[in-house]
């Protein structure tokens, strides 16, 4: 291999890396979902926290990966477009976010022990759709289609590895997000951390009305 072949290939691998894990990280924002998971999960123990991030992320990784390699043939089989999906997703984020402004300050117990987040409920909804909402799914899918091709079989397997290890990547970001998710707003104190994570909620609450809007507005524009 050439010094300006091996030079090409560093940069496709570069280029097939930044294109997933850039693509996906300002639709995930774990960083700014740090907060939203904190609050849904600020009557666990630190223990059962630490697990539920490790198991989000473990979701997560595998929703995106899923996603991006069978996610276009998933949906044709049922008979889905992602202007539904975007819909049913935007529906359920909002009423997410709705419920968690409604929800009781810290300061307050809550009824039983079986509403507030379980380990059972890292599925649903903190990594989907809290984490991995129906508007990541649809980027995760575009990108699929879009990674670089090549005709040799050896740098097409190393170009699937970089944008493997973008997924992973990702989730290897959610998972410092969430797992230090406490660490991240500690410095507020317990009114501030409440201000952010109703902040933060309302946030979301607005991400899942615009993508609602996104898929009626696609829905409406497909002709029938």
């Amino acid at each position: 291999m050439t010094l300006q072949s091996w030079n090409a290939t560093i940069d496709a691998i570069a280029s097939a890396f930044l294109l997933f894990y850039a693509g996906l990280f300002p639709i995930v924002n774990p960083v700014g979902g740090a907060p939203i998971f904190l609050g849904l999960t600020r009557h666990c123990s630190e223990q059962e926290r630490n697990k539920l991030a490790l198991r989000v992320t473990i979701n997560s990784f595998f929703l995106l990966l899923g996603s991006m390699l069978i996610g276009s043939y998933v949906l044709d089989f049922f008979g889905i477009t992602l202007p539904i999906v975007r819909v049913a997703g935007g529906l359920v984020v909002t009423a997410t976010a709705w419920n968690l402004l409604q929800s009781d300050d810290e300061d307050e117990e809550p009824p039983s022990r079986e509403k507030p987040i379980k380990p059972t409920d890292a599925f649903y909804p903190l990594t989907m759709p809290i984490t991995v909402g129906p508007g990541t799914i649809a980027v995760a899918i575009a990108l699929g289609s879009q990674r670089p091709r090549v005709a040799d079989l050896l740098h097409t397997a190393i170009l699937g590895g970089s944008a493997l290890g973008g997924v992973f990547a990702m989730a290897a970001t959610i998972y410092v997000c969430y797992r230090y998710a406490e660490g991240i707003v500690g410095g507020l104190g317990k009114d501030g951390t409440n201000v952010v994570v109703r902040l933060s909620a309302f946030i979301l609450m607005c991400i899942g009305i615009e993508i609602i809007w996104n898929g009626y507005s696609a829905l409406a524009n497909i002709p029938h």
